[in-house]
């Protein structure tokens, strides 16, 4: 219920505070006789229930209770007096504005009073300086204690306010700390990846081009593998040169420079087929760019998928690769007739029975990633017929 707003930012804590200064208000005008006061009737009641008014806004507009609440009193000593005293309506009023940060005005104005009544009673009453002090002093501690209070409450608040935001600000560079020490250590992983892997495939690019050269016009078909390995390993290494350069220059990797889309795939195509897997491609509709990171998605999709044939179904197996472009999505479809030995794309089934995205390797789940990276799905199993068949759906606007 503390925190229900009616009309104008009113809360019910505000009607019941505003209750009780009325009341205190109220005890000080029946209690406020003395030379030259009102007198007390149904006006005088009235009006000092006008003046408790404006401490229902105090939520809202702490800075207007106070200066309402002030000029309300002023014109009521102005026009029908009774002698009472400031500090039962503005002691609430001066802890709201000196909360919400407006202590100078909440100084002032107390100070203002309080100068003006020794005035105007030492006047009317020629009492000494001793017992002017002795009547106002009362009003002065309490008006002070309503300011001194909502200095406390409000520095403690901007201390607990300073205090989360040191943590969030900490908890921030812990986290940015850490994940630049997990870059460094991709970053140092991906680099003695490179260092292991280039020089296995420089090695196998370099005993591939002498093999072919040994040949001299031998077997054709022995000829075609040993290039289309030799074109492969040599599209390998230069590909993880790239990649491992986007990893030590960010900017590079901030410009999307994507190695590897769908304008490879007759290289693809050609490899694989060369390997001893022939592949079929059929494209349906109309083929258009691709958002460079669903066009790169796609290729690794196939190059996985192609891949994966040639592990587990046998070299003897063939696969169709089916593209369709939709108006607002590219449908992929890699199938095999499983090979010789029946083996299915995917590898054996899992314990269970089951088939789906998991395995004991990383393939299947690597695509799903790559799929669900770019806003897309990908469901991979067995064929009733045989083989094994991935499909994929990729989202496919207007490239950027």
């Amino acid at each position: 219920m503390k925190g229900a707003q009616g009309p104008l930012g009113i809360r019910l804590i505000d009607v019941g505070l505003a209750a009780a200064v009325l009341i205190a208000v109220e005890i000080s005008v029946v209690t406020g006789g003395g030379p030259g006061a009102a007198p007390l009737n149904a006006r005088a009641y009235v009006l000092g229930g006008i003046l408790v008014l404006p401490v229902l806004l105090r939520y809202r507009w702490p800075r207007f209770e106070l200066i309402a609440c002030s000029v309300l009193l002023l014109l009521y000593y102005t026009f029908d007096r009774r002698d009472i005293s400031p500090a039962p309506l503005l002691s609430l009023p001066l802890y709201d504005a000196t909360v919400a940060g407006y202590l100078v005005l909440a100084i002032i104005i107390p100070a203002v009073f309080m100068l003006i009544g020794l005035f105007v009673v030492g006047a009317s009453t020629h009492q000494g300086l001793v017992s002017l002090a002795a009547t106002f002093l009362p009003q002065i501690a309490v008006l002070f204690l309503a300011v001194t209070l909502g200095e406390v409450v409000r520095s403690r608040r901007a201390l607990a306010a300073e205090t989360a935001q040191r943590l969030r600000v900490a908890d921030e560079e812990r986290e940015a700390e850490t994940a630049r020490r997990v870059a460094e250590e991709r970053l140092r992983i991906a680099r003695d990846l490179h260092d292991t892997v280039a020089h296995s495939m420089a090695t196998i690019t370099v005993q591939a081009g002498s093999a072919l050269h040994l040949l001299d016009g031998g077997d054709t078909n022995l000829r075609r593998a040993l290039t289309a390995i030799r074109a492969t390993s040599k599209e390998a290494l230069a590909e993880m040169r790239a990649t491992l350069g986007q990893l030590r220059t960010p900017a590079s990797a901030d410009q999307q420079t994507l190695a590897g889309g769908l304008d490879r795939l007759p290289a693809l195509r050609d490899a694989v087929t060369a390997a001893g897997a022939p592949v079929t491609v059929e494209i349906e509709g109309e083929q258009r760019p691709l958002p460079p990171a669903v066009d790169q998605a796609a290729y690794r999709i196939l190059q996985e998928s192609l891949t994966n044939v040639l592990r587990h179904a046998g070299p003897a197996a063939r696969a169709t690769v089916s593209l369709r472009y939709e108006p607002a999505a590219l449908a992929i479809r890699v199938t095999d007739d499983g090979g010789r030995d029946g083996q299915l794309t995917g590898g054996p089934p899992p314990a269970g029975g089951g088939h789906g995205l998991t395995g004991g390797g990383h393939g299947l789940t690597g695509m799903a990633e790559r799929a669900a990276a770019v806003g897309g799905q990908i469901t991979a199993g067995p064929r009733a017929e045989g083989g094994f068949e991935v499909a994929a759906r990729l989202p496919a606007g207007e490239a950027r």
